[in-house]
């Protein structure tokens, strides 16, 4: 034991004690940092609001009258005001999404209101004379024409009583999107209450009739009733399988290229002469566990504790912490076990790939069906892929921070198989690690490592 416990402890500090590990630690919280604080500074900085003029050619006289009334600042202005709430009172149920953190985010998107002028052209105006203002820059910047709107003559009522027209819409090259989309919102809804008004029917009475609230779920349960939290209830499953992700692959594939350098350099040889084989891949096993454990805390730290924090405040079910240690520790040590395996077998990076794929891609099924998962957690699907490894641990706990979480005798034979698992990619790892440590020349395949197990 305590020659595994030197291993670990050697392989832990070789690993984190290198120049390129410092480098790579420092260089993500230094990108993280300049993305949370230098961000939204920049972003405060006013981009240059647009202004110019809206050509409108209106054949039915009833739409460019709305348009006008829809781009002004102040209905533009009142229409984000609208989302702003609407977005609090959707993140509410998570802490700090909501409130001012919103109201920044949608100003920081959406930018500076603009002003838009709307000139109307009389309705014979040839169409390919009023484009040419558009590719023009002789005018004042606050008197060019942005955009020309051309209303279809049958856009609000069609004569032979069939489908009804729109409209063409042509912009200034390189034109701001967000302004595109208030023009073409604009149109649409002069153009639909045109139609109203020409049914005879008063479009405000009939936009209440239409206009439903939205009405915020509310969970029931035997403690009591919470306001649900849809974008909260969607992103927490994947919170939790990232994290899972992070640790565990990071840990994994230290422990594949330490593996690699030692048997190139012929290193693993001297190691050899001291340890067995089963002893160095366990201490290879448990140092770049910890290395990952490190990681883990200083890349996903503010991921933990914003867990740990919708926990105190009874978001998340403290227990769910606890579930992801194991599983995490269930998930490193059958990961870990391949990659190691796969170190000893190759001789460099590259042989090392086509080892890595199943591996890789056997990872991430859980990702590629994570909204299935937590939209159906106990659909037949996602209970029998809950009890195969290697992939039980992720979907599990999927299945574990859905809104329908499976019944606890389903955990706890998930982690039985998990540990039984453990047993097997050791048991597996130890046998190709025992002959491929010293074995040099073509790189093996999966059937090669076969006959490897049989022969050990």
């Amino acid at each position: 034991m305590s020659k595994i416990l030197h291993v670990a402890v050697r392989e832990f500090i070789s690993t984190v004690a290198t120049k390129g590990f410092i480098i790579g630690v420092l260089l993500t919280p230094i990108i993280l940092v300049i993305a949370v604080v230098v961000m939204p500074r920049l972003l405060d900085e006013e981009a240059p609001r647009v202004e110019g003029r809206v050509a409108v050619i209106d054949p039915t006289g009833e739409v460019t009258a709305g348009l006008r009334e829809w781009i002004e600042p102040e209905a533009i202005a009142g229409r984000r005001a609208e989302l702003t709430d609407r977005l609090d009172e959707v993140t509410s149920a998570a802490p700090g999404l909501g409130g001012d953190a919103a109201g920044q985010a949608v100003q920081a998107l959406l930018g500076e209101v603009p002003l838009l002028d709307v000139v109307e052209l009389d309705a014979g105006t040839d169409v390919e004379a009023a484009k040419q203002p558009l590719m023009a820059d002789t005018e004042p910047e606050n008197q060019r024409r942005l955009a020309l709107a051309v209303v279809d003559p049958d856009a609000v009522t069609s004569p032979s009583g069939g489908e009804l027209g729109g409209y063409q819409l042509f912009v200034r090259e390189k034109l701001d999107d967000r302004v595109i989309d208030e023009i073409r919102s604009g149109l649409r809804d002069a153009i639909v209450t045109a139609r109203v008004r020409a049914k005879g029917l008063d479009p405000e009475e009939v936009t209440t009739l239409t206009r439903v609230p939205r009405a915020r779920a509310v969970t029931v349960t035997a403690e009591g009733e919470t306001s649900g939290g849809e974008v909260f209830n969607l992103l927490l499953p994947a919170a939790f399988m990232v994290l899972l992700l992070v640790a565990v692959f990071t840990g994994g594939q230290y422990l594949m290229t330490t593996t690699i350098e030692e048997k190139s350099s012929r290193v693993v040889e001297v190691l050899l002469s001291a340890v067995s084989p089963m002893q160095l891949m366990t201490g290879k096993i448990l140092g770049q566990m910890g290395v990952g454990l490190l990681l883990l805390g200083i890349y996903a730290g503010m991921g933990v504790l914003s867990l740990v924090s919708f926990a105190v405040l009874g978001l998340v079910d403290l227990s769910l912490l606890i579930y992801l240690g194991i599983f995490y520790v269930i998930a490193y040590f059958v990961v870990g076990s391949l990659m190691a395996a796969i170190g000893a077998a190759v001789n460099e990076m590259r042989e090392a790939q086509t080892l890595m794929t199943p591996i890789m891609m056997c990872m991430m099924i859980p990702w590629l069906l994570w909204l299935p998962i937590t939209r159906s957690p106990n659909s037949t699907f996602a209970t029998v892929l809950s009890f195969l490894p290697p992939v039980n641990p992720f979907v599990m706990m999927l299945r574990m921070t859905s809104t329908d979480p499976p019944p606890l005798w389903q955990v706890w034979l998930s982690i039985a198989i998990g540990i039984a698992s453990v047993f097997a990619a050791l048991w597996f790892a130890a046998k190709v690690f025992r002959i491929g440590l010293l074995m040099h020349g073509k790189p093996p395949s999966f059937a090669t490592l076969v006959k490897w197990v049989r022969m050990a």
